[in-house]
């Protein structure tokens, strides 16, 4: 039994580090991307315009795939799936560069969006799964490796475009590069089979009602974090009247804040729930939203926005947590969970401009502000089961009856 236990926890280990990297390797293809930005326009010679009208295709592509997430993972097993999806979405990478046009750059960003959504639902659903097997709280931090992951890929796209390299160039060997180290880590996930006589689910769903309740809670926290990440600078330059690298400085300081307290969002939530947690992130970033839209200099703004990267970092992590463990599908309502969170980073940026331009800047984040304290007031539907619940997942060896996982890496 003793030797048993030690297999077994060797191998939850062993899943959730490759789990981790996995998550690290998806953030690594979003950071590249987006260094790259400015060198894809220039080569497919559009206008500020025309790149927003294709920039909003990764987030409607996602939004199109992800329900298929589940019926993949059916057909192939989580590992299996996982590491296709996760490889497609590598390969991606290479497409945008390679346009030549507006049509042909939307439609190489609908399919880096595409799989993008799809290996999210993935590896989130298996993050949640590897969570349940362990018995405590992990997904704060992998989320975590993934923002460790957009740094990585954002240094090195920095230093490839201060090098002046080819796009092409460097994104081929980015893609070729991260495919082979996501393969490598997929080998080592957890692989969870359904019965044969399991019917799959299907192709394209609405969410499940729960998902949507806490899909509303992540909604709310992703429009608090696209508006803050697109739009501080802008607040601390146009309303504040900061220099830009003053501006500048203040989106550091809000991605340093989100990055660091996901690291240390799991052991909150070990000693607090999540219910508890996620309130209290919810008032810190509603106290943030005050401070900013009361700011008369930028150390009090910068700081408000610092407080509202501190307050919602972990709200997404949570949220697909509670989605996993809601029903009976947990792929079908995480990807319901991802969807609205997707939706919720596209409309965000425009919105503000909208209100900003409807009113001021000032009254944009304000509508932040609500939306933050709508975080606290719904942290309930994040209620996790109780402990004998999420034990008895990590003790069995088969999930909702069906799910059974195989010992070790594919051979």
């Amino acid at each position: 039994m003793g030797a048993d236990k030690r297999g077994t926890d060797g191998r939850l280990r062993r899943a959730r580090c490759a789990v981790a990297v996995v998550f690290a390797v998806h953030g690594a293809v979003t950071g590249s991307f987006a260094t790259r930005v400015p060198w894809i326009q220039a080569h497919t010679d559009v206008g500020a315009g025309r790149l927003g009208l294709a920039l909003a295709f990764p987030a409607i592509g996602a939004s199109l795939a992800m329900p298929l997430a589940g019926w993949v993972g059916h057909r192939l097993g989580s590992r299996a799936a996982l590491r296709v999806l996760l490889s497609l979405w590598c390969a991606s990478l290479a497409l945008p560069a390679l346009s030549p046009g507006l049509l042909a750059l939307c439609a190489a960003l609908a399919v880096y969006g595409a799989t993008a959504g799809m290996a999210d639902v993935a590896m989130n659903a298996l993050g949640v799964e590897t969570e349940n097997r362990i018995g405590r709280s992990i997904m704060s931090g992998l989320h975590g490796m993934w923002s460790v992951g957009v740094l990585a890929g954002s240094g090195a796209g920095t230093v490839a475009a201060h090098a002046g390299t080819d796009a092409r160039v460097h994104l081929g060997i980015a893609a070729g590069a991260l495919l082979l180290l996501g393969a490598l880590a997929c080998r080592w996930v957890l692989d969870l089979r359904t019965a044969p006589e399991e019917h799959p689910p299907p192709r394209f769903s609405v969410p499940p009602r729960a998902a949507l309740a806490i899909g509303a809670v992540g909604f709310c926290a992703v429009f608090a974090e696209g508006a803050s990440l697109d739009w501080s600078a802008v607040y601390l330059r146009d309303v504040i009247g900061s220099d830009p690298g003053v501006a500048a400085a203040c989106t550091t300081a809000f991605s340093c804040t989100m990055a660091a307290a996901r690291f240390a969002g799991d052991a909150a939530v070990r000693r607090f729930g999540p219910v508890r947690t996620v309130r209290a992130g919810g008032a810190l970033a509603t106290a943030g939203g005050v401070l900013v839209v009361s700011a008369a200099g930028a150390p009090a703004a910068i700081a408000g926005f610092a407080l509202i990267g501190l307050g919602i970092a972990v709200v997404v992590p949570l949220a697909f947590a509670a989605a996993g463990r809601s029903g009976p599908a947990p792929s079908q309502a995480i990807a319901g969970v991802a969807t609205i969170t997707y939706t919720s980073g596209l409309v965000a940026p425009a919105a503000i401009g909208q209100v900003a331009a409807a009113g001021s800047l000032v009254m944009s984040f304000v509508l932040v502000t609500v939306l933050t304290t709508g975080v606290a007031v719904g942290a309930g539907v994040l209620r996790t089961p109780a402990r004998g619940a999420v034990g008895a997942a990590r003790a069995a060896p088969e999930r909702s009856g069906s799910a059974a996982e195989s010992p070790g890496p594919e051979r």
